[in-house]
This record gives structure tokens, C-alpha cells and sequence, in this order.
């Protein structure tokens, strides 16, 4: 009789630059299972080929296509597991998860993460401290909203990552802007998500995020991550750093409400990484997004807990609690290099030696065009990963190995309101 082999079916590599530790991780636990690594790609393969035994290259954006690969996959092989770290995926790969009989998010706690409406809409029924919201259909509802929630107000896309198109509304003045950025931006995200904006009341004080892994529906918080942002009013990402030994680790009111909302958004096997403001009233939850975080964040955990977050996935996905207890008690920390105005760049430079360095890199080839918001976002040329034994001193180092890095581009005018907004090409793999 002949037996099909099983297999770990992967959605979407990602880039190398972003997410190859992950897929080495995933690739070495699978052989130590005697399982195939099978992936569907969008792209034509490269360095996917040290890790993966098939790969099938299909516009996975087209998710009838993507589903009808994947029965087809199914057919070849039993089996054991489905991953997807890419944002877009997540949904067609709970959904795949789902047919074939294996662990995933589920589809309900899908829904709750892809949509940020519908995440607010239960957490708030469910009595989670929530800032009041609106989803406007037009200016007008939009104007209506803000009226009943007050300023200042936080205006953001229904569904997108890394905070594109979210800024900050002071007063009425601020306010048709913050709109008009938002539903320009929702625009060239997935199309039930697209048009209008969410209004919400702005929940101040420091944000944070934590990458966790959900078992069985028992949520086992990973690593935190302590987020710098800047370019008011808009929110861009311009670093983290985690400490394997941060406090709120260890904070029962925060593990609380995590563990809670995922609870509440039906979130069963995976792993999320979501999103929280320390309020004076107490932790808020952003959003809570359906997968790893992206800006490196996982590597930063690892780097500085010891804790693989590949190997985390590949026991999610087949059905293992994972072990999340931090062998290391480090710090570690990202730098996004960001230009004054928008350019095109000509060359980046990174340092490849300074104190704590662990890696830097360029994020842009030559020619590149960079716009910043709200012409464009994600306008990063570059990036400088270090780690220490303490925050401070990783904070420092981050300051003194961005400094080093050396950008040659010529200065642009912004672009005229209502362009379409600009984001570098290849930058996918970025946070929520």
C-alpha cells in the first residue's frame, strides 16, 4: 500500500531579508519530524531552495487559486500543518487550515484580527477597556463620529499594517486630513477593507507589542517589545527593543487582557502579535494581528530570550504546546533609518562593525524612490540591529550605530494631495 508523505504546506515565504531565520528554524524541526517543507510562493524561488522540498509558484493573492493549489498539494501529500506569517494570507490560510484538518487560528479569530472594526466591536462587548470608535462610511459620518468621541482622535484604514495611513487629529482642523489619508490608504489594501476610516478616541501613553503563542486557546505571552514612532501626527514605526527580562512579563493585569481578547476573538493554534497602550486606566489593546510581528521583532526575541519563534510555529501548527521559557536574559533592539525628505537614493552604506552590532542592512536598491507620510510609508533606507545586557545600553548603541550609516540621494518634492500613495517595492514584511 502506498502511503502519501506528510508535510508542513508554508503560505508565502516572505522575504530573506525578513523572514529566512524563520524559515531555517521551521525547516530544521520539520526534517527532525521526517515531514516535507512544501510552500506556495508568489514569486519565483531563489533562496527558498536550501529549505523547501516543493515549491509551486501561483498568485497567491488570488485565493481561489491559492485554495485550489493547495487541494492539489493535498492530494501529493498528508498533510500535518499549514503556516503563514504574511499579513494578506492569514484568512486563506485559516481557511485552508480549517479543510484539511489541522491547527490554525480559526477562522472567527481571523476575522477579528484582519479586521480592526470587528476587533473593536467585541472587544468592547465583551467589557475590555476599549477608547470609543466609529466606522464611517464618508466625511460626513466621519464628522458626526468625532463630535460623539471628542478630540483628540486617532483616524486609521480598517486593514492595513505598520501603521500606514493612522495619524492623529487634534481638533477639527486636523481632522478632514487625518480622514482623507486614512481612506486614501485603506485603498490599497484588500478590497472588503477598502474605503472610509475608523475613528477612534486616541488611548495616550507608551505602546507596546507582544508576540505570543496560542495553544489549544491558551495564550503563552513570548517577548515584549517596547516600539518607538515618529513624524507626528503620523505614527511610522521608527524602532523596538525587547528585553527578555521586561517587567510587564510578568504584569497579571496585562496578561489578563491578552489573554482575554484572545479569548474573546476565538483565536485557537498560531501565533499573534498584538498591540497595547499603557494608559493611565490600564493596558487598551490596539489590535490584535493574526501572526509573527514583522520590523524583525521575532528576531529581536530570540536574539535577546533565547526563544525560537520558528520552532514556536512549527508546534503550533502540528498541534504541540510549545516551550516559550527564555533561555536568555539579553536585550536587543532595531533601528530604521529614515531620509529628512523625500529622495531618491542613490546608495546606502551600514556599518558592519560598532559595539553590539549583530546586523544592519540596506532596505532600498539604487534608485529608489522614498516618500514619507503622507505621501507614501515605510520609507526606510536602512536598518541596524544591536544587542547588550541592559536597555539603555542597547538604546545607545542602536543611536550610535544609525549614525554611522551613510545615504547618497537627491531631495524630491512631495507628491500632489491625492496621489496614490508610495511604498518601496519588496517592503512586505513589516508591522502591524
Amino acid at each position: 500500500m502506498t502511503t502519501t508523505p506528510g508535510a508542513l504546506l508554508v503560505i508565502g515565504s516572505g522575504l530573506k531579508l525578513y523572514r529566512e531565520y524563520l524559515v531555517k528554524s521551521v525547516a530544521e524541526r520539520a526534517r527532525e519530524a521526517g515531514l516535507r517543507l512544501v510552500l506556495i510562493n508568489n514569486l519565483k524561488p531563489t533562496w527558498q531552495h536550501e529549505y523547501f522540498d516543493d515549491i509551486t509558484v501561483v498568485n497567491v493573492f488570488d485565493h481561489a487559486l491559492l485554495a485550489e493549489t493547495a487541494r492539489g498539494l493535498a492530494g501529493n501529500y498528508s498533510v500535518a500543518g499549514v503556516l503563514c506569517w504574511d499579513e494578506p494570507l492569514v484568512m486563506p490560510a485559516a481557511e485552508l487550515a480549517a479543510e484539511f484538518g489541522v491547527p490554525g487560528l480559526s477562522i472567527p479569530g481571523v476575522h477579528g484580527c484582519r479586521d480592526k472594526h470587528s476587533c473593536r466591536v467585541r472587544l468592547t462587548a465583551a467589557g475590555l477597556p476599549q477608547p470609543g470608535f466609529h466606522l464611517a462610511v464618508d466625511l460626513d459620518d466621519a464628522r458626526a463620529a468625532v463630535a460623539r468621541i471628542g478630540f483628540p482622535v486617532v483616524v486609521k484604514p480598517r486593514a492595513l499594517g505598520a501603521s500606514m495611513g493612522v495619524s492623529l487629529a487634534r481638533d477639527a482642523a486636523e481632522f478632514d486630513a487625518a480622514y482623507r489619508v486614512a481612506h486614501e490608504a485603506s485603498l490599497v489594501g484588500d478590497e472588503p477593507y477598502r474605503g472610509g476610516a475608523i475613528i477612534e478616541g486616541f488611548a495616550d501613553g507608551p505602546e507596546i507589542s507582544i508576540d505570543g503563542a496560542v495553544h489549544k486557546g491558551e495564550y503563552l505571552p513570548m517577548f515584549i517589545a517596547r516600539k518607538s514612532t515618529g513624524m507626528p501626527p503620523f505614527f511610522e514605526e521608527t524602532g523596538h527593543v525587547v528585553d527578555a527580562g521586561d517587567p510587564l512579563l510578568h504584569d497579571e493585569e496585562l496578561l489578563r487582557v491578552l489573554a482575554d481578547a484572545h479569548r474573546v476573538l476565538g483565536i485557537e493554534n498560531g501565533i499573534t502579535h498584538t498591540e497595547v497602550r499603557l494608559t493611565g486606566r490600564g493596558p487598551v489593546i490596539i489590535e490584535v494581528n493574526g501572526r509573527l510581528g514583522g520590523d524583525l521583532i521575532p528576531f529581536l526575541g530570540k536574539t535577546a530570550a533565547g526563544i525560537d519563534p520558528g520552532s514556536v510555529l512549527f508546534d503550533v501548527a502540528t498541534g504541540q504546546r510549545p516551550d516559550v521559557t527564555p533561555t536568555r536574559a539579553g536585550v536587543a533592539g532595531i533601528r530604521f533609518g529614515y531620509p529628512d525628505h523625500d529622495c531618491v537614493v542613490h546608495s546606502v552604506e551600514v556599518p558592519w562593525d560598532a559595539p553590539g552590532l549583530v546586523t544592519a542592512s540596506p532596505m532600498v536598491e539604487p534608485g529608489t524612490t522614498l516618500r514619507l507620510p503622507p505621501g507614501g510609508y515605510i520609507a526606510r533606507h536602512s536598518f541596524v540591529v544591536c544587542q547588550a545586557n541592559d536597555a539603555e545600553t542597547c538604546r545607545q548603541r542602536l543611536a550610535h550605530a544609525a549614525s554611522l550609516v551613510e545615504v547618497a540621494a537627491v531631495e524630491i518634492e512631495p507628491p500632489p494631495t491625492g496621489t496614490t500613495l508610495a511604498m518601496p517595492a519588496g517592503l512586505l514584511d513589516v508591522d502591524e
